[in-house]
């Protein structure tokens, strides 16, 4: 796993890399003003420690990578995170999804250790960029992927639909580098509870036709 990390480590060193990191460090703070509470988990490791929690107002931030790297705290499968369901605050990839061989799976795991109006936080290239059809091109010569050892990108419309099925509401989505990138940010739902109201027992009236009850009447005057 970690040789698979080599090109990328590389490109991020690299100064459109170094570029991209600014930008993205830039929107960091702005899409975590809001995300308080105690644990902030980044899933993934994305350039040289972990710049991007930098602005982080959580008590606590933990990085969980499947390989070692600078600033990553815990060595884990992603798609097996080694925490509780219902037990973090917020949950950062910085561009995991397009790295992984099971994108929704990682997005899965990330929504199951969330907590009740959990944060979530994407970065990731747009497949519509410029950046897109370069990969695209690329392909087809059969050159090295770019972004360097990403597998996939992944539209933000597929986003948007991914994480509404597993529950989430999307607050905002901001492009940077020309829309070469974007940053999803999105709240898990509060299941509803609907209450059950006990059934009431209706008192049954019997309906007594005008003539039948004239001739009651008179019997019993009898």
């Amino acid at each position: 796993m970690q040789a698979s990390r080599t090109p990328t480590v590389a490109w991020l060193d690299s100064p459109l890399g170094q570029r991209v990191l600014r930008a993205e460090n830039a929107l960091a703070g702005p899409a975590l003003e809001d995300v308080f509470g105690f644990e902030l988990l980044q899933v993934g490791s994305w350039g040289q420690g972990s710049p991007l929690l930098r602005a982080a107002r959580t008590q606590h931030t933990t990085v969980v990578a499947a390989w070692e790297d600078p600033g990553v705290t815990l060595c884990a499968a992603l798609d097996a995170l080694p925490f509780p369901a219902d037990s973090i605050d917020a949950v950062l990839l910085p561009h995991t999804l397009e790295w992984v061989e099971d994108p929704y799976a990682v997005l899965r795991e990330a929504g199951r250790v969330l907590c009740a109006e959990g944060c979530l936080l994407i970065c990731g290239f747009n497949p519509w960029s410029v950046w897109g059809v370069r990969r695209g091109f690329g392909r087809l010569l059969r050159r090295p992927a770019f972004p360097p050892g990403a597998r996939r990108l992944l539209s933000e419309r597929r986003l948007r639909d991914w994480v509404a099925l597993l529950g989430f509401d999307v607050e905002r989505v901001c492009g940077y580098l020309g829309h070469r990138g974007y940053w999803l940010k999105a709240r898990k739902r509060v299941a509803s509870v609907t209450p059950v109201r006990p059934r009431r027992r209706v008192r049954r009236t019997v309906l007594v036709a005008a003539s039948e009850a004239r001739s009651q009447v008179t019997d019993a005057r009898r």
